[in-house]
């Protein structure tokens, strides 16, 4: 699978890119994806505007409508809040990073999380993805 990664902080990304990389290149799909690793203030903003929720979010995901794109969509992550849920879970920042990336992509691919047995198949599918890229939860 094919993944534009987009770096709109000042932190450095060669790793995340590294992981990204290693996580999604085993997943078989045609179309693309962009994923956009943004600050905490415009997460914040993004999750006011789009979901009427005043205050930051890790992980948002917009589900692209142009049929002649070849792309799924596009996912922003807040590099900040995967640091602090990262210590919140008590495991690495690569895992939480992956996580995030995973969750976003799967929201792409219509999985959700409304009730118990949608949020059960979603858990289920997240920790096959992860385990394959060695990121099995808890890892530290």
């Amino acid at each position: 699978m094919k993944v534009n990664l987009y770096n709109q902080t000042e932190e450095n990304i060669r790793k995340i890119k590294s992981l990204l990389k290693k996580v999604f290149k085993p997943i078989e799909e045609s179309l693309s994806m962009q994923i956009i690793l943004v600050t905490q203030e415009t997460i914040h903003e993004m999750n006011k505007t789009y979901r009427q929720i005043d205050k930051p979010t890790d992980v948002l995901s917009f589900i692209n409508d142009d049929e002649l794109d070849n792309s799924l969509g596009d996912i922003f992550i807040s590099i900040e809040q995967a640091r602090l849920q990262s210590i919140e879970y008590g495991h690495s920042f690569e895992r939480e990073i992956a996580f995030l990336a995973v969750h976003g992509y799967l929201h792409l691919k219509g999985f959700d999380h409304h009730t118990k047995e949608e949020e059960s198949i979603m858990i289920q599918e997240q920790e096959r993805i992860l385990k394959r890229a060695n990121l099995e939860r808890n890892t530290l």
